[in-house]
């Protein structure tokens, strides 16, 4: 065992010293005019791109922070340093190649064809996530299901056979902190930090550093610790000190969401949100955490199913983002998170909901006003509200908090995410989504309810007009993919309606009975682990209709989401 680690030790220096010596080596090229050419062979017209950047209209995010002390504000700057390298080992696992392109594009700055380099930039890479990885940039590669995380000819079928021929490999290929790669005819794991420890080390240094200087104590134990799990890989007591963080500033930053794997759904995405604390928002919203037990005993499943939720509580923090870096900044931003993934903490010490206001705020006003104006009948176009969209997606945050997460497969205890495989990000998107509205529904009639009032015709309609909002994404993206599962699904079900006119309009009792269904449906096949099921409901619902088709080419003016944008961009 001891030589088969240092074995893969040395693999991972080979790695490291090779991917340097090109980096100088390429550097150097750049000197030369022809250069981006080489690098560069074909790209997507430039009339495509420059429309493909108009469905997405830029935002600054530049929220009030010169309340906090000078030695805060100086801590903010490092972190957002700090992200910068983060965002680089992002950028990495998207594409090996990224780098060198990115170097190529950036000849182009200053000229007419910089848009290029824009675009390269809010995708992280040179395929197009607004088109479903269509590639603009070298059209003849493709980008490859696992990203760079696999080898890019490597299939789900290798490697399920290689760790049927090696089961002792299993923990560390399925490990959400490892690369898989070949060496000769073999395929070993490197864990991120022998990979990306180059990265890792300056942001280290900036993490030491920034709590070194904090007067938050809780910051600075996770500032420490996180630094610390960047090179064991291990990121369990980093994650715990994360969930009690309280001071001003809230800072997420480490390998997380599983979205770019589209392989597997295993391996965690390099990620940072550099945020600031609204208390007086926050502490609107800690009456939710007294009814969790209460949400899931609400679940519309049959008795024998026994919900052991992830996580224990779900604290709720709203922030304005001040910086975001690797996959919190890529494509689609996003509007709120739920954190840690890892089913033990989640069920042992529980998980944080983190609510990004400026972020909500500039999406509702941008995107979902113009949105509701096109597709929503008469009726209903009135009803959607800034409260209705933040209370679905605040209960959607909380929602991944009481969903399973370990769970018992032919006596096995394994957990949901591996049993469902690639579909897992879709199902459970989709299923937080129908819960959202479950558990609002619940809450709305509580005695001591924090909800608005007249929350619940707001919130269905919001929810309807949200949906075109995310289903622009794409259906190849999880959260687009399980959008179009819920549409479908209300539809056919009579819980949303198409006027002769191409508008949609709720039946609120049929909604609510098409989403308990679905939410039943959706926590069966995660509570048995059920693949077959996951694949059944993905391959029958996942698709856009043709009256649904019609509506979204009516959005076609209609941005699809916004840029994000910060005073401390280079």
């Amino acid at each position: 065992m001891k030589k088969n680690i240092h074995y893969l030790k040395l693999i991972s220096l080979v790695f490291i010293v090779t991917a340097l010596l090109s980096v100088n080596t390429n550097a150097r090229d750049l000197g030369d005019s022809l250069y981006a050419d080489r690098i560069i062979k074909s790209k997507a017209p430039i009339e495509h791109v420059e429309g493909q950047m108009a469905k997405l209209a830029p935002i600054m995010l530049a929220p009030d922070y010169s309340y906090l002390p000078p030695s805060e504000q100086e801590v903010l700057s490092i972190l957002v340093e700090a992200s910068r390298y983060i965002g680089e080992a992002f950028s990495r696992q998207v594409h090996k190649k990224n780098w060198i392109l990115e170097k190529a594009l950036k000849t182009y700055v200053g000229t007419p064809e910089q848009i290029y380099y824009d675009y390269f930039k809010i995708m992280v890479g040179p395929w197009d996530r607004l088109d479903g990885d269509a590639p603009f940039i070298n059209l003849d590669e493709f980008k490859p299901p696992g990203a760079n995380y696999y080898p890019a000819d490597m299939t789900q079928e290798e490697f399920e056979a290689w760790i049927a021929l090696h089961p002792e490999d299993e923990e560390a290929f399925a490990s959400e902190f490892t690369m898989i790669r070949r060496m000769g005819d073999q395929l070993i794991a490197i864990p991120y930090p022998w990979y990306f420890g180059d990265k890792l080390w300056k942001a280290k240094k900036l993490l030491k550093k920034a709590a070194r200087i904090t007067s938050d104590p809780t910051l600075a134990k996770y500032l420490n610790s996180r630094a610390k799990s960047f090179f064991t890989n291990d990121y369990r007591e980093s994650d715990i000190d994360w969930i009690g963080l309280d001071g001003d500033i809230e800072l997420v930053i480490g390998p997380y969401e599983v979205y770019e794997d589209r392989l597997f759904g295993y391996k965690a995405a390099y990620e940072s949100f550099v945020c600031i604390v609204d208390r007086e928002e926050s502490q609107k919203l800690d009456i939710i955490q007294k009814y969790r037990t209460e949400l899931v005993e609400n679940f519309p499943i049959p008795p024998e199913y026994d919900l052991k939720p992830k996580g224990l509580s779900s604290p709720i923090k709203v922030v304005n983002e001040v910086f975001a870096a690797g996959d919190a900044r890529v494509g689609i931003p996003a509007i709120a998170f739920n954190l840690p993934n890892d089913a033990w903490v989640r069920e042992n010490v529980g998980s944080k909901n983190v609510m990004l206001k400026n972020m909500l705020e500039a999406k509702f006003n941008g995107v979902l006003i113009p949105i509701k104006d096109v597709i929503l009948a008469p009726q209903d176009r009135d009803k959607p509200t800034m409260d209705g969209f933040f209370n679905y997606v605040l209960m959607h945050e909380i929602s991944h908090g009481l969903n399973p997460g370990t769970i018992v497969v032919n006596g096995q205890e394994t957990t949901v995410r591996a049993e469902l495989k690639e579909l897992y990000s879709t199902i459970e998107e989709c299923l937080a989504d129908a819960e959202s509205i479950w558990n609002n529904l619940y809450m709305i009639n509580v005695p001591d309810s924090p909800m608005p009032p007249g929350l619940k015709d707001s919130l269905f309609a919001s929810y309807l007009a949200g949906m075109f909002r995310s289903i622009r994404f794409g259906t190849g993206s999880a959260h687009g993919g399980g959008i179009a599962i819920q549409l479908n699904w209300h539809l056919e079900n009579g819980g949303f309606n198409i006027n002769s006119d191409g508008e949609f309009y709720l039946d609120e009792d049929a909604l609510i009975e098409s989403v308990k269904s679905l939410v039943s449906k959706l926590l069966i096949i995660e509570l048995t682990g059920d693949y077959d099921g996951a694949k059944e409901l993905v391959d029958n619902y996942r698709y856009i209709s043709p009256q649904v088709q019609a509506v979204l080419d009516k959005l076609a003016s209609v941005p699809i989401d916004v840029i994000k944008q910060y005073p401390f961009d280079k």
